[in-house]
């Protein structure tokens, strides 16, 4: 699924602008799906340009205009459409798990610092994913309830196995030793 499918289908709960839809993306979808400005505002440029959602302009005093976007029939036509797939890709790009495969390259004490760090980023989306539970879970779909479980349960299985197996990546290897 793109940005642009990502931005319609949060575009079901109402209206909102790009910063609004930043936001979201920075919350409940942090864990598993990221997106920045330099893609939700060409998304939703290229929404709009195919009629799949409106964009209202609302001038602002010292601002430039807040352009505030709404789905369309046809933009709702082509989520339906898009969340047809029964199969859809679960992709996985980890620039930690890329790390990971050349570890026996690196000092010992800098993958430690490595895992270390993947570790405190396992508490900082546990904790996110904690907060917009209990900002927002009241009026959440079974969808995104579901969401946010098995995001916990990922980040709970990656904390157990780094924590579990980091001896794997620092025991001294012949390859660490010729290159430390």
């Amino acid at each position: 699924m793109d940005v642009k499918t990502v931005c319609l289908g949060m575009l079901t709960d109402g209206a909102a602008s790009g910063y609004d839809l930043k936001k979201q993306f920075e919350s409940s979808f942090a864990h598993f799906f990221a997106a920045g400005y330099g893609s939700i505002y060409p998304a939703l440029s290229s929404l709009s340009d195919h009629g799949l959602v409106t964009c209202e302009q609302i001038p602002q005093e010292g601002k430039p205009d807040r352009k505030v976007y709404e789905i369309t029939d046809d933009g709702m036509a082509f989520l339906l459409k898009a969340l047809e797939d029964p199969a859809p890709c679960h992709k996985i790009r980890s620039d930690f798990l890329a790390t990971m495969c050349f570890a026996h390259l690196m000092p010992g004490e800098h993958v430690q610092t490595v895992l270390d760090s993947r570790i405190k980023e396992c508490a900082h989306y546990a904790q996110l994913i904690a907060d917009v539970e209990a900002d927002r879970m009241h009026d959440w779909t079974p969808g995104m309830r579901f969401v946010a479980g098995f995001g916990k349960a990922m980040i709970d299985a990656m904390e157990t196995y780094v924590e579990e197996n980091r001896h794997l990546l620092t025991e001294e290897t012949p390859i660490r030793s010729a290159t430390a």
